[in-house]
């Protein structure tokens, strides 16, 4: 079992949910429901499931849980930019938070393949 609050990785993806908050209220109403939502879930779910795989008992099933996460990130990418494509999101907007989920899921990548070879 991991202490998920030391790792810097799930640090990380908590400040980057803050920011998605930030980000979200910044998008029209009438999507209150539909892609801010699923743009909110996809960000929660990131250090949700690293949380959650640190406390399972087996390292296959914490690089089953990051791997979920991971998942999420590339979801949270593409709600992202899809936001952008519908003039919800401007691009700058998104470039800053893109290097953060970048980051995280290098970070995620590298977690991964060390508990692989370990």
């Amino acid at each position: 079992m991991h202490n998920f609050k030391e790792l810097i990785v799930w640090q990380k993806a908590r400040k980057l949910v803050k920011e998605i908050y930030l980000i979200v209220n910044s998008l029209p109403d009438e999507e209150k429901f539909g892609i801010n939502s699923q743009i909110k879930r996809a960000s929660v779910s990131i250090p949700a499931n690293i949380a959650e795989g640190a406390g399972r008992n087996t390292d296959n099933d914490f690089g089953r849980f990051l791997d979920i996460a991971n998942g999420s990130s590339f979801e949270l990418e593409t709600l992202l930019i899809l936001a952008v494509d519908l003039n919800y999101l401007s691009e700058i907007k998104f470039n800053l938070v893109l290097k953060d989920i970048e980051e995280i899921q290098k970070m995620i990548y590298s977690l991964r393949n060390k508990m692989k070879k370990s």
